[in-house]
């Protein structure tokens, strides 16, 4: 039976560019892989495929075979059946497919951190605002301290596991259309370890390790946010075979202040001033989270407005000075009025209707007839 073009194969064209037939060639490995496909001829088209870009993919051997067809492309060559290193040529794209590449295990016996831990700490508004040190609880496993965290009873030690020669891996031997492929599996008998302990520590039960409850001291920086963490080292959980203990995050929580709301190092307030004070002007005393201030009312103040009371907001996180504090202005309107009071403004609004009131109207009027007459 003859041969297919090789070009028809792939599936492109006789210009193509080696990016193309590679891209090609590694979409149809993947379709008609043994393992993969499920089609009766999946290995014959798999060997077909390789077999031509075994050629494409090669400078001379393509010239050769553009030139003098099959048998230019296998003078001088042996073809498809040999399988010793050199034949592999690009068949390491299809290995980093289907086996993971590379062939670099990481050693199970090798030093590794610890896992990270997190705590959430419920913070008042105040506390977030000037910091705190305080101690903490959290469960976590330590290293056994009856057998030092080998998992053996005293006296004795862990052996050798004998499965894996202390690898922590076993070899799985597979026959494939490419000769025998060797797949390592993290050995079962030992967990990874390398080691199997047959007199188990009674206060651990082998593990090397025990859970605990831990206090810990926190200290919480001045300025800290909402949802932001501190980073406590060495405090998460202890590390394997030797390597150095995981971190622990504690993330604040702030609860919310019932007078002060808080936008990054700003803190912003509503302030009510009752109708005299909005109107006469006024001196009064203005809470912050430093203490009260002093703020002046000029008269006159209009519901919405806004006064800024420089450096009295929170204290930057990273010691980068403080933030302000904003304060917006809510004229009160009283619900409940004497005779008296009510008497005196009725007066007043007889003065201002006799004052301004006209006037007023007659700005309001021209307002609109402007407004109105752009509309035409």
């Amino acid at each position: 039976m003859s041969k297919r073009d090789y070009y028809e194969v792939l599936g492109v064209s006789k210009d193509a560019s080696k990016d193309e037939i590679k891209k090609s060639y590694r979409k149809l490995a993947r379709k008609y892989h043994p393992d993969v496909s499920k089609e009766p001829d999946a290995a014959d088209k798999f060997k077909e495929v390789k077999e031509a870009y075994e050629v494409l993919s090669d400078q001379q051997k393509r010239a050769q075979y553009d030139q003098f067809g099959h048998a230019g492309a296998n003078a001088g060559g042996q073809g498809f059946g040999g399988f010793g290193a050199e034949d592999f040529g690009g068949f390491g794209d299809i290995f980093d497919m289907f086996f993971g590449g590379g062939g670099r295990r990481r050693d199970p016996n090798a030093p590794r951190k610890g896992a990270d831990l997190q705590y959430t700490m419920d913070l008042e508004f105040e506390e977030a605002i000037f910091g705190k040190e305080t101690d903490i609880k959290i469960p976590k496993e330590e290293t056994c301290e009856t057998c030092n965290g080998s998992g053996a009873k005293a006296g004795s030690k862990p052996e050798t596991c004998s499965h894996c020669q202390g690898s922590g891996q076993l070899n799985q031997e597979q026959n494939t259309p490419f000769g025998r492929i060797v797949n390592r599996r993290v050995c079962h008998y030992c967990e990874g370890t390398g080691q199997i302990v047959k007199d188990k520590c009674r206060t651990c039960g082998g593990a090397g390790k025990v859970k605990k409850h831990k206090k810990i001291h926190i200290n919480i920086p001045a300025g800290i946010d909402n949802g932001q963490q501190i980073r406590v080292a060495g405090q998460g959980e202890p590390g394997v075979n030797g390597g150095p203990s995981g971190d622990l995050f504690v993330v604040a929580r702030v609860r919310p202040h019932e007078f002060f709301d808080r936008e990054g190092d700003d803190i912003h307030c509503e302030l009510p001033l009752t109708f005299a004070q909005a109107a006469l002007g006024d001196e009064i005393e203005v809470p912050t989270v430093h203490g009260r201030v002093k703020l002046k009312i000029p008269a006159g103040t209009q519901t919405g407005t806004h006064f800024r009371l420089r450096g009295k907001g929170a204290p930057n996180v990273h010691g980068q000075g403080k933030g302000d504090q904003h304060i917006r202005v809510r004229v009160m309107t009283p619900k409940k009025l004497t005779d008296r009071q009510k008497e005196l403004l009725r007066e007043f609004n007889e003065i201002e209707g006799n004052e301004s009131t006209e006037e007023q109207q007659d700005n309001i009027f021209q307002r609109m007839k402007r407004a109105f007459k752009g509309e035409e």
